[in-house]
C-alpha cells in the first residue's frame, strides 16, 4: 500500500472528511514519527508495532559485481518490529 492509496481508504470509511484533510492528517502523522526517529526516540503504536533506529557500525564488505573489498561506513538505519497484534493476523493460530 502506498501512501496516496491509505489516503483513498481513509475517505472512503469517512465520508465526513473531505480528501485534502485526511492527506493532511496522513502527511502529518508520517511526518512526526520521521521526526521522533531523527531525534533518536522510539514511537510505539499499541496493536500495531514500534519503531525505532538502530546504529551499524563501519566495516569492510564486498563489492558483488567484481569482489573487490570496498568500506561501509557507519549508519542509523529505522527498525520496525510489529506489535502481537499483527503477529496474530499474520500466523492465525490452527485450531483442530
Amino acid at each position: 500500500m502506498i501512501r496516496s492509496e491509505l489516503v483513498h481508504i481513509i475517505t472512503l470509511r469517512n465520508p465526513h472528511l473531505y480528501r485534502q484533510d485526511v492527506e493532511k492528517i496522513v502527511s502529518t502523522i508520517l511526518d512526526d514519527i520521521a521526526e521522533a526517529l531523527a531525534n533518536g526516540d522510539r514511537v510505539e503504536l499499541r496493536g500495531f508495532g514500534a519503531f525505532s533506529v538502530r546504529y551499524r557500525p563501519s566495516r569492510s564488505g564486498r563489492n558483488p559485481s567484481n569482489r573487490t573489498a570496498v568500506f561501509v561506513e557507519d549508519k542509523w538505519l529505522p527498525f520496525f518490529r510489529a506489535g502481537k497484534e499483527i503477529q496474530k493476523r499474520l500466523n492465525p493460530e490452527e485450531k483442530t
